[in-house]
């Protein structure tokens, strides 16, 4: 199949996930094309089936806003008409399925019919959808959508609940790539983090209030009172200058270390003990799966799609949002030499479950469901 992926192309779970899935449809022979305004972070090598075409948005004295949205739409046709793709696969509702909407209605007109495909990652719709700003536009887009996916069961419950979508969702959850992501002997790099053989706790975000990476803090702080312990801070965004003043404020500051945004995290992963994520929203919680190949257990909220990934008392702790004090004893639980190594093994064993060649056919599949509805589509109405 020849297939065109728009995402964002940043750090982000939407733009990481259309990139991971990209390549490994390119590796199965497929040929897939990347369709946004700069290069994803993640195509970083060269593979033949692999294309990327950048979206230019020239700024006019009569816009206050460049229209981003009407340059993709354009550069959609344009990719489509002159590559062949078979179908459209956009990520995360807002610009990208309006823009494949339009694309399809122009390329209609030159005679040509190619199917889009929505997958929706979470803020799309839990935050930026529902304001009413863009609810209709939101919900018109995922309904003229040939094919709609979420990556959990809560976020589709999540749309259905407040979106009036006539069209059918299939959940088709996140992946990994256990040959990128798996534990990694670095040991001189925890050596000369915790050279007195501390155990290492992490957290990884964009740093948003929805992270709510201020109860990572008291819980490392409660921790690292009854456990010898040193804390990762993996990323950036709008809340990291209030979180280094709560770390000021609230422990040593040999104890915490700020990676800022990383690349190869997997190395980072490679030599913790527990991974913290403490979100009031998640629809997946990339991340934590990260982690969880990387044989590091983990300690969440019971938020969003958190449930469906991490595992009570195998993989790690599930916990209410913002309940503390049951992360904090949760985590110490993990920590101790006792029971470490179970907890790593289990989140192993569970991260296999979400490996990328188990997913990918499911994505496949479905490609070829929607691409067999449009062809018959096509002949009805001639």
């Amino acid at each position: 199949m020849k297939i065109g992926i728009v995402c964002y192309p940043t750090y982000g779970g939407s733009g990481v996930v259309a990139t991971e899935l990209g390549k490994g449809l390119a590796k199965d022979n497929h040929e897939i094309h990347f369709i946004t305004y700069s290069q994803p972070t993640r195509l970083d090598f060269f593979n033949e089936k692999l294309f990327y075409h950048e979206v230019s948005v020239k700024s006019y004295p009569l816009f206050d806003y460049p229209p981003y949205e009407l340059a993709l739409a354009s550069k959609m046709v344009d990719v489509v008409e002159h590559e062949g793709l078979d179908l459209l696969h956009v990520h995360y509702a807002i610009p990208h399925a309006s823009a494949a909407y339009m694309a399809r209605q122009i390329l209609k007109s030159k005679g040509i019919s190619i199917p889009f495909i929505t997958t929706l990652h979470g803020t799309d719709i839990t935050l930026v959808g529902k304001d009413a700003t863009y609810e209709p536009v939101v919900t018109f887009s995922i309904n003229q959508s040939d094919g709609v996916t979420a990556v959990s069961q809560d976020l589709k419950d999540d749309t259905l609940e407040h979106f009036d979508i006539t069209n059918e969702i299939e959940v088709i959850p996140n992946f990994i790539d256990l040959e990128r992501f798996k534990k990694q002997k670095k040991d001189h790099f925890r050596k000369a983090i915790c050279p007195d053989d501390e155990k290492l706790l992490v957290h990884t975000s964009n740093f948003r209030k929805v992270k709510r990476v201020d109860d990572v803090i008291e819980v490392f702080n409660n921790v690292r009172k009854v456990v010898p312990a040193k804390l990762l801070l993996v990323g950036d965004g709008p809340e990291r200058f209030h979180v280094e003043e709560l770390v000021r404020d609230k422990c040593a500051m040999d104890s915490v270390r700020f990676l800022g945004k990383l690349e190869a995290v997997e190395e980072v992963l490679s030599v913790c003990d527990l991974f913290l994520m403490t979100s009031e929203k998640e629809s997946f919680g990339l991340a934590a799966l990260e982690a969880m190949a990387c044989e590091v257990p983990v300690i969440s909220t019971n938020a969003g799609g958190l449930p469906e990934l991490n595992k009570d008392s195998v993989s790690g702790f599930i916990c209410d949002v913002g309940d503390v004090d049951a992360m904090t004893k949760k985590a110490i639980h993990i920590l101790d030499n006792k029971n470490l190594q179970k907890f790593k093994d289990g989140a192993l064993n569970r991260a296999r479950e979400f490996d990328v060649h188990k997913i990918l056919p499911l994505y496949e599949n479905y490609y070829e469901k929607i691409l067999i509805a449009n062809k018959k589509t096509k002949v009805s109405l001639t």
